[in-house]
């Protein structure tokens, strides 16, 4: 690791994306080092890079903005795979759809567990209420929200208003695969996938009905939509 300012040439002019790269993949080094954003500085980062502090903030604005970025590809990549199982189940319609989602999440994160140790299972820079719908972990909560929102489109009554039980299906989804981490289990994708079915069993009735398919709002539900700055697009069109 060199020293900071030194060992390091200064970035030639068309070269800012390549200081940008070696930046974000050392923030994830450290991050899992030391499992926490604590001692995670921008001096730190520039540090382990062998740059000038300022050089970071030619790219980032604080610590925050830098922590996200170097996470959005595993978000990205959770997010892909869950919406490519999506559409491969869509001729079996809405439940069966969002079914798909949650066992592609389920398995992404057993198969990748230190991509999901830093995206869930490292403490993260705390923000202000109103930037925390920025977060790039939106990537997932809106292919969920998404799909919970074509179950209630196609007749299948929630038992939780939509952003309530799209939060309560995603906790719920982060406490089985978390079990699977901390306590060393082998479990089977068969029983895995059963573990997300009792969730969605939970949150989505089994079969389309007549009459509202939203339970009235409740202040939970208010308080989650207010942080979810894109909940105005299309989610049926998802």
């Amino acid at each position: 690791m060199a020293e900071e300012g030194a060992g390091r040439r200064r970035s030639r002019r068309g070269q800012g994306d390549r200081l940008r790269a070696e930046v974000l993949e050392a923030v994830n080094r450290l991050l899992d080092e030391w499992g926490s954003d604590e001692k995670l500085t921008m001096r730190a980062v520039a540090k382990e890079v062998g740059v000038a502090a300022p050089s970071i903030y030619l790219h980032f604005t604080d610590k925050a903005e830098l922590v996200w970025a170097a996470l959005t590809d595993k978000y990205e990549q959770l997010a892909a795979t869950m919406r490519a199982a999506d559409l491969a189940a869509a001729a079996g319609g809405p439940r069966e759809r969002l079914r798909a989602q949650v066992h592609a999440y389920c398995r992404f994160a057993v198969q990748n567990r230190g991509h999901y140790r830093l995206m869930y299972e490292v403490r993260q820079p705390s923000v202000e209420p109103g930037r925390l719908g920025l977060h790039p972990a939106r990537l997932v909560s809106r292919g969920l929200r998404a799909a919970l929102a074509r179950c209630a489109e196609g007749g299948y009554r929630l038992s939780l208003p939509l952003h309530q039980a799209t939060q309560t299906l995603w906790t719920g989804l982060h406490g089985i695969v978390s079990m699977q981490h901390s306590l060393a289990m082998d479990t089977s994708p068969e029983v895995l996938d059963g573990l997300a079915d009792g969730l969605v069993d939970l949150l989505v009735a089994a079969e389309p009905g007549d009459g509202p398919v939203y339970p009235p709002d409740t202040l939970v539900e208010k308080l989650i939509a207010e942080t979810v700055i894109d909940s105005g697009e299309s989610l049926g069109d998802r």
